[in-house]
């Protein structure tokens, strides 16, 4: 680390120990630590199957829409086994010393959740493959209990009513659950300091959060592997991986405070 990094890294360090309402919005590049693959990227997900096949339209147009959605789902998101990393892990120790005001996410993995954050400190933007709906009597599963029937069944079907079963992800078509972007928007506003962990900030309308801390004049640090919009009006912006930077910023932070 060149000294420049190093005064960013304090600097960075010094604006989380000093906040009380931190909100943390984390993307792509935080769950690929994790070993699950992103969708855009090269090698991603989008370069192995069609985007169409993620389009809400698509989906609900007949049965073999939904069986190959299903073999897509069986081949990707329903194989993997991931673990929290090191950017879920600080997040959470800022959870676990009360100054996180919020997690806002655009992953779909559940793993802020497994690293010990509560549900009503997370706003998934774009749902999670966690829960599983049925679009005629709103039946919810939890994927994990009923995965041997998603697997065994080539086009699942509500033990209820018959009905169509949906992944609880917002599909292309869709909109994004109005509750949790309306939630993610005021403590995006209220928060005294916003964080942008592993996001390209590319995906709309979830790219735009980002916009009401800044409007309110709220500090803001942005970690990433690659430029975002809003690096020219960051306070920090540091490139690298984001587990080892959220690590050494948080543990920063948290010596400060209790010096």
């Amino acid at each position: 680390m060149d000294e420049m990094e190093h005064k960013d890294l304090n600097k960075a360090a010094e604006l989380t120990a000093k906040a009380q309402k931190i909100v943390v919005f984390t993307g792509a590049g935080v769950s690929t630590e994790s070993g699950i693959p992103d969708f855009r990227s090269p090698g991603g997900i989008w370069s192995r199957y069609d985007p169409e096949l993620f389009t809400y339209q698509y989906f609900m147009s007949s049965s073999q829409a939904r069986k190959k959605v299903w073999a897509m789902l069986r081949e990707t998101f329903l194989q993997f086994h991931a673990e929290p990393n090191a950017a879920h892990k600080a997040i959470a120790d800022l959870f676990a010393h009360g100054c996180l005001y919020g997690v806002i996410t655009q992953n779909i993995d559940g793993l802020h959740q497994e690293s010990g954050i509560p549900d009503d400190f997370i706003f998934e933007l774009h749902g999670n493959m966690r829960r599983v709906k049925c679009m005629n009597c709103d039946q919810l599963y939890e994927t994990e209990r009923i995965k041997n029937k998603l697997f065994k069944e080539e086009i699942p079907k509500c033990d209820h009513c018959g009905g169509i079963l949906k992944p609880g992800v917002v599909f292309f078509g869709e909109v994004l659950p109005i509750n949790v972007l309306e939630e993610a928007c005021y403590r995006a506003r209220n928060c005294d300091l916003f964080i942008v962990v592993g996001s390209s900030l590319r995906v709309y309308p979830a790219a735009n959060i980002p916009k009401y801390a800044l409007e309110a004049g709220t500090p803001i640090i942005v970690i990433n592997m690659t430029p975002t919009y809003l690096d020219a009006e960051a306070d920090v912006v540091l490139r690298g991986k984001a587990g080892e930077i959220m690590s050494r910023i948080v543990k920063l932070a948290l010596e400060k405070k209790l010096s």
